[in-house]
C-alpha cells in the first residue's frame, strides 16, 4: 500500500514539473523524429519459403534454361523452305559413309552401356511375422516374471522397471515361451522353435502373397546375430521348404541389429552377377538363449528393449519383375568403425562376473552412433541431396576452411532427399538423438516411434515394420523415396534407398497381406509420454 501511494505522489510530481515547463517554455521545439527503419524481412518473410524457392531454382535450373530452346528451335525451322530440305538431302548423300560411321558408333555405345550397366534391383515385396496373442507380453507382465524370477536384486528389479518405463514400448510387445514359462526354460531345442516359427511364419506369407514358389528362389540370406546353430538357420530354410540344390545360401552372424541392411547389400551384390533369378533375405533376432539372468546392469537393458519379430524379403533382378515390384533399390553405404577400439567393444557380448551371459551396452554408445552417423551420410549425401544442399553445405565448409569464418556447419536438409524415413527402433534414446540430429518432423518419426511402441526393438527386422507401417497408413506413393538407415555392434551404420514403383493402396488385400499393421493401424498414432507408469493390472 506505500509503495501504492509513493508510485501515485511520484508521477503527480512528474506531471506537475511537466505542466511547468510548458507553462515556461511555450515555443520548445517539436522532439526529432526517429530515422525510419527497413523492415525486418525475417520477421516478414518465411526463411523456409525462401529457402524452398532457393532449393526448386537451383535443381529445375538446367530446365529453366533450356526452356526457351524449343521456341527458338520452332522459329529457325519455319523459315526453312523446301529447296532448303533439298539441300540438306543432298548434302547427306555424298557425306554417307560419315553418317553410317556416326550411326554404328552411337549404335555400339548403346549397346555396350545396355550390357555393362548394373542390373536394377527390385524388391517385389515383404512380409512381417506377427506371433500368437499367448506370445504378448505387457509391461506389468514383463516387471511380473522379473520380479516372480528370482535372480534379481531388488534394487536391479527397480532398474528395469525404470528402464520400462522410459523405453517407449507399449503393452502388446511379444517375448518367445521359454523366457514367459516360471521358471524359464531357455534350451536348444527352444531356441530352435523360436527360430523356426519366426522365419516360417514370415516365409509363407511372403510365397503366398507373391506366388513365388520355393523352387524359384536362387539366393537365401539369413541375419540373425546371436543365434547361430550347426546346421545354420539357412540349412533349416533350405530344408523345410525344399529348395533347388544349387542355391546360393548365407548366414550371417554376429553383426548386431544392422545386419539386415548387410544382408541386403549382400543380395544385391549377388543379384547383379546371377541373372533372371530370386533372392530372399530373411532378418531376425532369437530371444530364447540370449535373455540375461544376471546382475550387470550394462547387460539389463537388453532385456528391457529386445522382443520377438522377424521380416522376410523378396528381390528379384528379372526384367519382368518391375512391373509388380513395390520399390526399386537406389543406393546401400555401409560404414564400419571397428578399428576404434572404443568403437568395436561399445557393444560386448561376454560373461558377467558370476559367469552369466549377456550383451553389455557402454555408455558411449550414442557417441559412438553419432559419429557412425555422421561418416555414414558423408558418403550417402552426395548421393541423394540436391545441387542446391550440396552448394550450401560446401559453401558452409569452404568458408570455414578457408577463411576461418565462425560459422556453424550446415546440416544439409535430408527431407528434400527423402519423403519416408524408417530409422531402426533401437530405443527411445537412438529415436530422439536421430530427430534432433536430422531435424526431422514427428511425421517423419512415427513408423519408428510407432514401431518401437508396438513391437519394441525387433533388432534387424525393425525397418520392416516401419516400412510396413507407412504402406498401412496410405503414405507411399509412386516416386517416393525411403531412407533405410540401422545401426549395430562392431560398430556399423548402414543405409539403404528405396524407390516406390507404384502407390501402395491400403484398401487393397493384395498391397496389405503380411503386413502386422493391416487390422490395427487405425490405432495409430498412439501417444508416447517421456515416462509411462507400470500399472500392475494390466494384463
Amino acid at each position: 500500500m506505500g509503495n501504492l501511494c509513493s508510485s501515485r505522489g511520484t508521477a503527480a510530481a512528474m506531471a506537475a514539473t511537466a505542466q511547468t515547463t510548458t507553462t515556461t517554455q511555450p515555443f520548445a521545439p517539436a522532439p526529432a523524429r526517429a530515422p525510419a527503419r527497413l523492415p525486418d524481412f525475417t520477421q516478414s518473410v518465411k526463411l523456409k519459403y525462401v529457402k524452398l524457392g532457393y532449393h526448386y531454382l537451383i535443381t529445375h535450373g538446367a530446365y529453366l534454361a533450356v526452356l526457351p530452346l524449343p521456341g527458338f528451335v520452332a522459329a529457325h525451322l519455319s523459315t526453312f523452305t523446301l529447296r532448303d530440305l533439298a539441300d540438306l538431302w543432298l548434302h547427306l548423300q555424298y557425306n554417307l559413309v560419315s553418317v553410317l560411321a556416326c550411326s554404328a558408333l552411337l549404335v555400339a555405345a548403346c549397346t555396350a552401356y545396355l550390357l555393362t550397366r548394373p542390373r536394377p534391383v527390385y524388391l517385389v515385396d515383404f512380409a512381417c511375422y506377427k506371433p500368437d496373442d499367448a506370445r504378448r507380453c505387457s509391461r506389468a507382465r514383463f516387471m511380473d516374471c522379473t520380479e516372480k524370477l528370482g535372480t534379481f536384486t531388488d534394487d536391479n528389479v527397480a532398474f528395469q522397471r525404470r528402464i520400462v518405463e522410459r523405453s517407449g514400448l507399449g503393452e502388446d510387445t511379444y517375448l518367445p515361451e521359454a523366457v514367459l514359462n516360471l521358471p524359464p526354460n531357455p534350451s536348444m531345442a527352444n531356441a530352435r522353435r523360436e527360430a523356426e516359427t519366426v522365419m516360417f511364419g514370415a516365409l509363407d506369407q511372403l510365397f503366398a502373397k507373391t506366388g513365388v514358389r520355393p523352387k524359384d528362389i536362387g539366393i537365401l540370406v539369413v541375419n540373425c546375430s546371436l543365434f547361430n546353430p550347426t546346421p545354420s538357420l539357412a540349412s533349416m530354410v533350405v530344408n523345410h521348404y525344399k529348395l533347388r540344390g544349387n542355391i546360393l545360401s548365407y548366414n550371417l552372424g554376429g553383426m548386431g541389429c544392422s545386419a539386415g541392411l548387410i544382408a541386403v547389400d549382400l543380395a544385391k551384390d549377388l543379384l547383379r552377377v546371377h541373372p533372371n533369378t530370386y533372392a530372399v533375405v530373411i532378418s531376425m533376432e532369437n530371444i530364447t538363449l540370449n535373455w540375461y539372468f544376471g546382475n550387470d546392469r550394462s547387460m539389463l537393458v537388453s532385456n528391457c528393449l529386445f522382443r520377438m519379430g522377424g521380416a522376410a524379403i523378396l528381390l528379384s533382378n528379372r526384367r519382368s519383375a518391375h512391373r509388380r515390384s513395390k520399390y526399386q533399390l537406389v543406393h546401400t553405404v555401409r560404414t564400419h568403425k571397428g578399428a576404434d577400439d572404443s568403437a568395436f567393444g561399445c557393444v560386448y557380448q561376454q560373461q558377467d562376473e558370476d559367469g552369466k551371459t549377456g550383451v553389455s551396452l557402454s555408455k558411449d554408445l550414442m557417441a559412438i552412433a553419432g559419429g557412425a552417423l555422421k561418416t555414414n551420410i558423408t558418403t550417402l549425401g552426395p548421393l541423394v541431396l540436391p545441387v542446391s544442399e550440396q552448394l550450401l553445405f560446401f559453401a558452409t565448409l569452404a568458408a570455414k576452411k578457408l577463411f576461418n569464418a565462425k560459422v556453424k556447419p550446415y546440416i544439409p536438409d535430408f527431407k528434400l532427399a527423402f519423403e519416408h524415413f524408417c530409422i531402426h527402433a533401437g530405443g527411445r534414446a537412438v529415436l530422439d538423438k536421430m530427430e534432433s540430429s536430422l531435424q526431422l518432423s514427428e511425421w517423419h518419426m512415427e513408423p519408428s516411434r510407432m514401431t518401437l511402441n508396438r513391437f519394441g526393438n525387433t533388432s534387424s527386422s525393425s525397418l520392416w515394420y516401419e516400412l510396413a507401417y507407412a504402406e498401412a497408413k496410405g503414405r507411399i506413393k509412386k516416386g517416393d523415396r525411403t531412407w533405410q538407415i540401422a545401426f549395430g555392434s562392431g560398430f556399423k551404420c548402414n543405409s539403404a534407398v528405396w524407390r516406390a514403383l507404384r502407390s501402395v493402396n491400403p484398401a487393397r488385400e493384395s498391397d496389405m497381406a503380411g503386413n502386422p499393421w493391416a487390422d490395427e493401424i487405425h490405432r495409430f498414432p498412439v501417444p508416447v509420454p517421456k515416462v509411462s507408469t507400470i500399472d500392475p493390472t494390466t494384463d
